[in-house]
């Protein structure tokens, strides 16, 4: 394969995603969880910090959300973050697999890569996964480069590089895991790894702490048990359903698309034995560890928390591909092929990224929070990171910094017992048009069975703000109205009415005994 057609394919991948997420930044309709991270950055940088470690979770995504919030940047800003490292994972892949299995295997992953709804998708969310993706890239990368030529630059940026893998997402200890069984694997000398490996753990203690605090938060420990992960079947069906969001997740495809890989990883360990191992190291360090862990519904893990592999698993395929079909003309076929169903895929899990949200939820969204900024005080109480929240935030609004999280009764008590008293108004929103709900509306009616004595309501489109009269002044009250209102949403079939209720009852049996 010469250098200039491996060099002009990635980089026309490279602008196909770039000129995508041009479009789908700002037709993708915001998210709670951007508005938390966002959310999270109003504050100084020690309150930023004090929060990421109390609660736990990965600091470095939260850094740059605090200077994109600190700058004016908002969910557009932030989003651009997320997409310039999506572009920039591109490349990188396409480095990592040229040095694993050639120039035309990483040019037939560019291709795949550029399809995926994977990449698409996180290149759009204001998370941290596109970075993840990005660092852990880099950190492979890194690594392979240290054992090969060693020296202490070469070290020194592979302990950057991971350093900023872990502080970005805790799955970046698997990562890292991985890379050490690896370089244990390919005999490396143990006396050339104790020293950088040795540094990264000492300087990750931070990260490690964080990491223990998010797990305990999420109820995961060794042993059976979980919700979701019992045991090496479930883990197996995990993966499976990982590959088909990599890829294409249809049943009729997946299956297919998982015995090409099979087929990849059997040739890599014949003709590259390295390569197939460290694949193999990627694969087998996270299947270790869901079987050993007892996971929780609630931390339970996704296609996200599996970003790291998508180059490998994407590599096997290509060269699987290679191989089946022995023509490098009709791999290049089937690899345009299968990016098409990558977008159809993508399409059908999430028609919004690829075709706008619907110009009458626009306008009702932006009226809404238009509305909610003109009102909002700074003590008031509000349920959970709604974009509405945002948006009145982005609209100038004076927003509440007391955020109840939706999910978890612990930390929610611990966010009503921490807020300056007495509370103000407590604030909630309904979305009829969410996708948790079991049948998405474009509509919902102002006019319904609720306590008008306790609270006012006002509808726009899909969304219904609900927001109590007099000031909720305790934890207690709050809870209670919070409870009133979410039995309202289960009447009205929204999804998250459900979880909220869980959380409301529970924090109020925790204030109870408390």
């Amino acid at each position: 394969m010469p250098a200039r057609v491996y060099a002009g394919v990635v980089s026309l991948c490279t602008v196909a995603v770039a000129a995508f997420l041009s479009f789908a930044v700002t037709a993708w309709p915001p998210h709670e969880d951007e508005t938390l991270a966002l959310f999270s950055g109003r504050g100084s940088l020690t309150e930023l910090y004090e929060t990421v470690f109390r609660r736990g979770g990965a600091p470095l995504h939260f850094t740059i959300s605090w200077i994109v919030a600190h700058t004016g940047g908002g969910l557009l800003g932030l989003r651009i973050v997320s997409a310039i490292f999506a572009v920039a994972s591109v490349p990188v892949v396409a480095v990592l697999c040229r040095r694993l299995a050639g120039r035309l295997p990483a040019m037939l992953v560019s291709v795949l890569l550029a399809g995926s709804w994977t990449l698409l998708f996180h290149g759009v969310y204001a998370r941290m996964y596109s970075l993840f993706l990005f660092t852990s890239a880099l950190s492979y990368l890194a690594l392979l480069r240290a054992l090969e030529r060693g020296g202490r630059r070469a070290w020194t940026f592979w302990a950057l590089a991971i350093l900023a893998t872990t502080a970005t997402h805790t799955y970046g200890a698997i990562v890292i895991a991985s890379q050490g069984i690896y370089a244990l694997a390919v005999r490396t000398p143990l006396r050339r790894l104790v020293v950088p490996f040795g540094a990264v753990l000492v300087l990750g203690i931070p990260l490690w702490y964080s990491d223990l605090v998010l797990a305990g938060r999420y109820g995961v420990g060794v042993g059976t048990g979980g919700a979701k992960l019992r045991g090496p079947i479930d883990v197996l069906r995990y993966f499976l359903h990982v590959a088909g969001d990599f890829t294409a997740g249809w049943t009729w495809a997946v299956w297919p698309i998982v015995a090409c890989a099979a087929v990849g990883l059997a040739l890599l360990a014949r003709a590259r034995a390295r390569p197939a191992l460290l694949a193999g190291c990627v694969f087998a360090t996270p299947f270790l560890v869901f079987v050993g862990a007892r996971v929780g519904g609630s931390a339970s893990p996704e296609t996200r928390h599996m970003i790291f592999a998508l180059p490998f698993f994407l590599l096997l395929v290509a060269v699987g591909m290679l191989r089946i079909l022995r023509y490098p003309a009709l791999a290049a076929v089937a690899a345009l092929a299968l990016c098409y169903g990558e977008v159809e895929w993508g399409i059908h899990k999430n028609p919004e990224l690829y075709r706008g949200e619907p110009a009458i939820r626009v306008d009702a969204r932006e009226s809404a929070s238009r509305w909610l900024a003109g009102l909002m005080h700074r003590n008031d109480v509000l349920l959970g990171y709604n974009p509405l929240f945002l948006g009145a935030w982005e609209d100038g609004g004076a927003v509440s910094r007391t955020v109840v999280p939706r999910a978890d009764p612990k930390l929610a008590l611990e966010v009503l017992r921490a807020a300056p008293k007495p509370l103000g108004h407590a604030i909630f929103v309904f979305d009829a048009s969410d996708t948790n709900n079991w049948r998405r509306r474009l509509s919902i009616p102002a006019e319904l069975p609720f306590p008008r004595e306790a609270f006012t309501a006002h509808a726009w489109g899909p969304f219904l703000v609900l927001r109590t009269r007099r000031p909720v002044r305790t934890p207690a009250e709050f809870l209670e109205r919070a409870e009133a209102v979410q039995i309202l949403g289960k009447g009205l079939y929204l999804g998250d009415a459900d979880v909220n209720l869980v959380t409301a009852r529970r924090a109020l049996r925790l204030l109870d005994g408390s």
